[in-house]
């Protein structure tokens, strides 16, 4: 039975509401011809017919285990356990929305307090909210926050051109009109050092934000970085990508960050096709009601039996317009759920190595390739687990010949930055055999005979 919503009277009275005669004089203003278009649509099938054509488009797609990886960039294949599947998709999880009604969302509340707690303790911050969409929108809403902590004349977000340059995009839709996205000589200029960006805070810059490890997977010398920060009047924001080399490097916390922001897809999500992913925030206690995004707290309730609730803001907080924390609303708990699923069960030791793994592997891997005739690793300065490497050959061209071995190639730097012509971005996961870096290797070195 079709649900129709509005009687005939209720239409009538709306139309003589707006003074219009008839349904179809709302449409008067598109041309007539293309008001009803013809639609050029194969005969109905039957359901049946239907699923099989869609299992014909599905088999044109191949899963990330058919191939041996090596492209990271901001997504990283990393190896799930079972249990994070099973456990989140237990019914009251893949079903809950946000626990307004605390007495009726205890095990969410507690869930979502645990990651907090976890996502705290892993960047050396005092406070973590209950996520955002993704890295880029995480890393967005904290210079919104920034923006909004020191308020007045500064109106300026200072940012590494070592940021990955799809989070620079996403900053540059986020800011407000009356502020401004600084760079020291643009985004393609890889030469400037962190003492660059520091000789160019002013009295109205809000923040400078780093990315450590950086999009090129070097290491950033963040010695000291914070205080020459602060003794300008900005604040330190670094994004942790990706989030497991802080199972091995200095948290964000311990180097004076005062906003952390983080892409949480490697902490159980997989690749997903490129989403849903997960952004991780955190912060100082001292900022926590200019926080965007959910809190979770642990109370008591009169009985004095321990409880979770939502803390601080209250729902209308998040749609205030101009006046809220954020206008995005909503989140990705489930995603932040088993980002909680992964590392309790990992633990400091898993996690560690894990990000141990990378790191051997992505060097042993750096060392091969460097021996290859007509190929050279330009990556001078320590990094964690990617590297760059200079192709004899278009990195395009490159990947196809790859993608036909089973490999899937590095990722081409040229698209973001056209001076690096011909140069590749390799990545290396605890997920890549001895076994599969040989085989790059050996896929590359027949490449160019």
């Amino acid at each position: 039975m079709p649900y129709i919503p509005h009687t005939d009277a209720d239409r009538r009275a709306m139309l003589e509401t707006i003074g219009v005669s008839s349904l179809e004089a709302l449409f008067q203003d598109v041309p007539a011809q293309v008001r009803f278009p013809r639609l050029n649509l194969p005969p109905a099938a039957s359901e049946m017919e239907i699923l099989e054509e869609l299992n014909v488009l599905a088999r044109r797609n191949r899963s990330a285990g058919h191939f041996a990886i090596f492209l990271g960039a901001g997504a990283y294949h990393h190896f799930v356990p079972s249990v994070v599947d099973h456990l989140a998709s237990r019914g009251e999880f893949v079903t809950s929305y946000t626990p307004y009604q605390p007495e009726v969302s205890q095990g969410t509340l507690q869930a979502m307090f645990e990651y907090q707690s976890m996502i705290a303790r892993l960047t050396a911050m005092e406070v973590a909210n209950a996520s955002h969409y993704d890295g880029a929108t995480a890393m967005a809403e904290a210079a919104l926050m920034a923006l909004s902590i020191v308020r007045g004349q500064r109106k300026k977000v200072l940012i590494s051109p070592m940021v990955h340059p799809q989070y620079r995009q996403t900053l540059r839709t986020y800011l407000p009109a009356d502020s401004e996205l600084a760079h020291v000589t643009g985004d393609e200029d890889l030469t400037l050092g962190l003492s660059d960006l520091v000789a160019a805070l002013d009295e109205e810059t809000a923040c400078l934000i780093i990315q450590n490890p950086n999009f090129l997977g070097e290491l950033e010398d963040v010695q000291g970085l914070a205080e020459h920060v602060h003794s300008r009047g900005a604040l330190l924001v670094v994004v942790s990508n990706p989030i497991i080399s802080l199972g091995l490097l200095t948290p964000p916390g311990d180097y004076g960050a005062d906003i952390v922001a983080a892409e949480g897809q490697p902490l159980g999500a997989g690749l997903n096709c490129g989403g849903p992913y997960l952004g991780v925030f955190a912060t100082r206690e001292e900022y926590v009601r200019r926080m965007p995004g959910r809190l979770v707290g642990e109370t008591t309730d009169r009985l004095g039996r321990r409880g979770y609730v939502l803390t601080l803001t209250p729902r209308e907080q998040h749609i205030r317009r101009e006046k809220a924390t954020s206008n995005i609303c909503t989140n990705q708990s489930l995603i932040a759920l088993r980002a909680a699923i992964y590392l309790a069960y990992m633990g400091p030791q898993g996690l560690r190595s894990v990000a141990e793994l990378c790191y051997h592997k992505a060097h042993y891997a750096a060392r091969e390739i460097a021996q290859l005739p007509g190929f050279a690793v330009t990556t001078v300065r320590p990094f964690f687990n990617e590297f760059r490497v200079r192709c004899p050959m278009p990195v395009a061209e490159l990947n196809q010949m790859l993608l036909e071995k089973g490999i899937l190639g590095g990722y081409d730097l040229e698209k973001d930055y056209p001076h690096l012509e011909r140069e590749m971005l390799v990545c290396v996961t605890e997920m890549n055999t001895r076994e599969q870096i040989d085989r790059l290797v050996a896929a590359l070195k027949e490449a160019v005979k």
